[in-house]
């Protein structure tokens, strides 16, 4: 039998308030149960107040390492992301958001850190961590990241151009990137809105694709963004065959 040894947490050594933009954020037996019990509750308001349906569950994946991209055009899409996953997984998976946004104020950076689990990137230059120290945490500690490639929430509920940085993150690598499409969270929670209202949401997962023979430069990012871009298209045009109501 192997010896047992004991390793410190990686972020030991942060102050609580830098602990929450950390890159290096790890949960403990408390911190990995609370965040059970966070996205259990999760996924009951989003089955009984949103409706949540899923199409292509099967594509989902079993263990981390992994990459998840899809639309992005309400606050309710990391949630509704997040909530899809397995509950073993969840103190694993991390939703990335600008740090200059969710990580500016004390309080944002403990609501996104602690109780979302959301990583911080840098955007415009500060703010965050950069796109190649992610990729470094996804390589090294097979962890899940939710990515939302086009930068910012949709206003009008229509898809951006992807930018080139999910391909930074895996370009090179055999990292599955599963992309998915969302009905209704622009409905339920556009930008304009404060809070969110009922309104029936749909994720639609499509097949994992891998991009290990891509180019790690950026042709090849520009490359894995258009293809991942044409992916959620597609999957937003497509018909659902779900029971109804």
């Amino acid at each position: 039998m192997e010896a047992w040894h004991y390793k410190a947490a990686k972020d030991q050594d942060l102050p609580p308030k830098e602990r929450f933009r950390s890159i290096r954020r790890e949960h403990g037996v408390i911190g990995a149960s609370t965040c059970a019990l966070r996205w259990g509750l999760m996924r009951t308001y989003l089955h009984t107040v949103h409706r949540l349906r899923i199409s292509g569950k099967e594509n989902l994946p079993l263990h981390p390492p992994f990459v998840l991209v899809g639309n992005h055009s309400s606050h309710l899409d990391a949630l509704v992301v997040g909530s899809l996953l397995p509950v073993s997984m969840n103190h694993l998976i991390f939703p990335v958001a600008a740090g200059d946004t969710f990580f500016r104020f004390r309080t944002t950076a403990y609501l996104s850190g602690m109780f979302l689990n959301v990583l911080p990137m840098a955007r415009d230059g500060s703010g965050g961590v950069p796109l190649i120290t992610l990729r470094e945490r996804l390589l090294s500690d097979g962890c899940g990241l939710i990515l939302f490639p086009e930068g910012t929430r949709s206003r009008t509920g229509e898809i951006a151009r992807f930018k080139s940085g999910v391909g930074m993150l895996v370009a090179g690598t055999d990292v599955p990137v599963i992309p998915y499409y969302l009905r209704g969270t622009f409905e339920a929670w556009p930008a304009s809105r404060r809070l969110p209202r009922p309104h029936r949401v749909t994720a639609i997962i499509g097949k994992p694709q891998r991009f290990r023979n891509v180019e790690h430069h950026r042709s090849g990012w520009n490359r894995i963004a258009e293809t991942l871009e044409l992916a959620v298209r597609l999957l937003g045009e497509q018909p659902l065959k779900l029971p109804t109501d």
